[in-house]
């Protein structure tokens, strides 16, 4: 099983291009960053990822959490690990300095997440799901309540949770029924059960923020009577210092097909006198404050589907280096020797396959991140307003097309590896185990392409999605006019899958009212193509960006493009059917015809 190294060459052209971070350095909104200090936070992260972390990734996997006396055993080096992300204050790169944060970009802090990401899955949930907590307490807590948690999160001394899910409600929030009620003292007793806990109980914090959906009493129903509150596992003293345990604890732990070393927990609260929570936000209006965690969470899954491709991208290239097996056409004598894999032209294609599509999944995660800087940072007002748009619209595709990705992407490694790669002792399995996950978390992507169609699509009109295609064909019409064959095949390909994605967008936005479930009905496909080209626009970016080097680097960038634009990116023009085929199929055979 081959170690991790973090890409930062191929980071580096994906902030540059696809995130544009001199343009976020020219705004002046984040400090003194720099094209050099950005480099320099890459540079430390790479090494952390790679020799603290990646070493537990295999550690996870085998070991595993076991829960005794509400208690949860992390594998072995999980809390020292941790204890270093804390020390090296990597919670904290995009968070107000103010709050104890750095101050830089998100960009550049969801490429500091890629890479702990790739080094272990596992271990990176934990801060993935207290970022999402700090998100939503920025965003709606009170003055005290930030003061009491917010550092303490944004420093990685505490770590927080999303609490969404019940065994009957699943994906349908709106049917949960764990309970808040008054306590008299402006605090409340909480009360009802959880599933599928991320990091719901460990003990490598000194405490932990649950963020708990539940119902006031008389509240309406569905979506509209839920509300959020802040229930920590230890209740703070007025200094923050955690003090008694409150009335809740981990009465299970979810077996899992992968990211063994992550506690998947089932959660009870208010077995007793009540766990005691504090509201967060407004009465009734909960989804909204859980919104604001999810969708930084979102991209942070995203980024999931980017990290696993890649480490499973590198596993693969490392054995197709390595094992030896056939030899060259026409040269079957005895005296010749078995060749490594990666000659035979199937392995080939395998590994651009596998590399491009993380490249071309890396491109759209940054450029989501980068929209969500510039509409919270940019100077002026019109262009935050469009940079919000635009990270809207991106968000879908971010999380959903990159973690579908990310399972082509493991699947594809273990495929490399041959009939050892289904064996777990070559660690090949674990990356598609630990990959499954994510085109299920955080809304699964059916919801992301539904949420596309829906949503994101009709924005101002379809002005939105307009003005992004719009921008596909200049980088298509710059490559197509350049004076080079690699770029101008480029040009071509993206201007011929834009135009399918431009033909299906029309198509939905004629329906959208009359006919909302021949939209939905093409929902996935849509998103497929949305994430084929606009995967496909930010590798031909990368191939111009890469004409005008002359390093080694330059020339992969376009190869790697040049491959996408004629094995990849084609397959947009299939998606155009099934996209428009409407609901009529679906619903061809009723469900007596559906029983074997």
């Amino acid at each position: 099983m081959s170690d991790y190294t973090a890409p930062l060459n191929d980071i580096r052209l994906a902030l540059k291009v696809a995130g544009g971070m001199e343009q976020l350095c020219d705004t002046g909104a984040f400090g003194e960053l720099s094209m050099e200090l950005a480099d320099a936070v890459l540079e430390e992260a790479g090494k952390f990822a790679r020799d603290v972390v990646a070493p537990l990734n295999r550690v996870g996997d085998t070991q595993g959490v076991r829960l005794a006396d509400d208690r949860v055993k992390m594998p072995d080096g999980f809390a020292e690990a941790y204890r270093q992300y804390v020390e090296g204050g990597w919670m904290g790169v995009a968070c107000d300095p103010e709050q104890g944060g750095q101050g830089l970009p998100l960009l550049l802090a969801n490429a500091v997440d890629e890479m702990v990401i790739s080094a272990c899955m596992a271990f990176a949930l934990a801060p993935t799901l207290t970022h999402g907590a700090v998100e939503a307490l920025q965003a709606h807590a009170t003055d005290e309540q930030k003061r009491i948690y917010l550092t303490r999160l944004i420093s990685g001394e505490w770590t927080g949770t999303m609490n969404l899910t019940e065994p009957q409600a699943g994906s349908d929030v709106g049917a949960l029924t764990s309970k808040a009620v008054p306590r008299g003292d402006g605090s409340y007793a909480i009360t009802g059960g959880k599933i599928f806990i991320t990091y719901g109980e460990h003990e490598m914090s000194g405490n932990i923020v649950h963020l708990v959906l539940a119902r006031l009493p008389d509240a309406p129903p569905g979506t509209r009577g839920i509300s959020l509150f802040i229930v920590p596992k230890y209740l703070p003293d007025a200094d923050g210092k955690p003090g008694k345990r409150n009335d809740l604890r981990c009465v299970g732990l979810e077996e899992k097909l992968g990211i063994h070393g992550s506690p998947t927990c089932v959660m009870a609260y208010g077995e007793n006198e009540g766990a005691i929570g504090f509201l967060l936000g407004e009465e009734n209006r909960g989804m909204a404050c859980m919104f604001t965690m999810m969708n930084n969470v979102r991209l942070n899954v995203g980024l999931e589907g980017v990290a696993i491709g890649e480490r499973a991208y590198q596993q693969a290239l490392a054995y197709a280096q390595e094992r030896r097996q056939g030899k060259p056409l026409g040269q079957q004598h005895a005296d010749v020797p078995m060749v490594p894999i990666i000659t035979h032209p199937d392995v080939r294609r395998m590994l651009l396959r596998m590399r491009a599509l993380v490249q071309a999944a890396r491109g759209v995660c940054y450029a989501n991140a980068a929209a969500i800087d510039l509409a919270r940072k940019s100077p002026d007002d019109a262009a935050r307003a469009r940079a919000q748009a635009r990270a809207d619209l991106l968000t879908p595709i971010a999380k959903g097309w990159s973690t579908d990705i990310g399972v082509e992407v493991a699947s594809l490694g273990i495929q490399v590896h041959g009939g050892m790669g289904y064996i777990e002792e070559t660690g090949a399995a674990q990356h598609f185990r630990d990959a499954r996950i994510a085109p299920i978390y955080e809304g699964t992507n059916g919801i992301q392409a539904m949420d596309l169609v829906s949503r994101k699509v009709p924005m101002q009109g379809g002005a939105v999605i307009g003005d992004f295609i719009a921008e596909i064909r200049e980088t298509a019409a710059a490559c197509e006019n350049a004076n080079r064959a690699e770029l101008q095949t480029i040009g071509t390909e993206l201007a011929r899958a834009t135009d399918a994605w431009e033909a299906a967008t029309r198509w939905l936005l004629e329906r959208a009212a009359d006919a909302p479930n021949d939209c939905l009905a093409g929902a996935t496909p849509y998103l497929e193509l949305s994430g084929l080209v606009s995967g496909g626009f930010f590798m031909a970016k990368n191939a111009l960006a890469g004409a005008a080097g002359a390093t080694v680097q330059d020339e992969a960038a376009v190869a790697t493009a040049l491959f996408y634009a004629r094995n990849i990116l084609p397959g947009a023009l299939g998606l155009v059917t099934p996209v428009t085929a409407g609901a009529d199929a679906l619903y061809a055979l009723d469900e007596s015809q559906l029983a074997p």
